[in-house]
Order: C-alpha cells, then sequence, then structure tokens
C-alpha cells in the first residue's frame, strides 16, 4: 500500500480553523488545539440560536399582537380564531406589523375578527 503523505490537506483544515478563530481573544486565536476547541463550541451555538432566533421572534410578535387586539377588547386567541372563521389568511409577522404601524388598520381586521365569531 503507497504512504499518503497528508500535509497538504492537514495544513488546509488548520487553516481554515485559525481563519474562523479570528478575533477570539488570547491563545484562542492563535493555538489550534484551543481555536479547533472555540471554534467547534461556536458552530454549535450558532446552529442551536437559529432556531431559537425563529422561536422568540415569533413570541415577540405573538406578544406584539395580543397587546393590539386586547386594546381591541379581544384576547389572542379569540382575535387568531375570528381571523381563521373571517377567512382571512395574513401571517403574525404581518399582524405584528400592522399592530405596531398601522393601529386603525388592526382595529379593522379586529371588527372582523369580532363578526365573524359571533
Amino acid at each position: 500500500m503507497p504512504r499518503v503523505k497528508t500535509n497538504v490537506a492537514r495544513l488546509k483544515r488548520k487553516n481554515q480553523i485559525l481563519e474562523h478563530a479570528k478575533g477570539y481573544f488570547g491563545r484562542r486565536k492563535n493555538l489550534y488545539k484551543t481555536a479547533k476547541e472555540a471554534v467547534e463550541r461556536a458552530r454549535k451555538y450558532a446552529y442551536r440560536d437559529r432556531k431559537n432566533r425563529k422561536r422568540e421572534f415569533r413570541r415577540l410578535w405573538i406578544i406584539r399582537i395580543n397587546a393590539a387586539a386586547r386594546m381591541n377588547d379581544m384576547s389572542y386567541s379569540r382575535f387568531i380564531d375570528g381571523l381563521n372563521k373571517a377567512g382571512i389568511q395574513i401571517d403574525r409577522k404581518s399582524l405584528a406589523d400592522i399592530a405596531v404601524r398601522d393601529p386603525n388598520a388592526f382595529a379593522q381586521l379586529a371588527t372582523a375578527a369580532k363578526t365573524a365569531q359571533s
């Protein structure tokens, strides 16, 4: 079996890790082993938090919609149920934006939801 030299591939991997670790504090940016551990940890957090960001934004939108719905004498769940019964299909991101930027339009949606519920 021929001997395999991994020098080029190993150096490429090592340089990629050190490139990712640029800007880290202390030895984490210079020493390969510490940099590798720091980069792996950072990648785990980045993967996890890409999922968490979606959750947190949805929570924020629901909080904003609930606050605006309560200003129109409705709870969040009754508001969403009324919109579904009225056949108004609009996502929570847009609803939250309308609630913040245009309270009059949100009030119209709230009245449509109220009439559809009763």
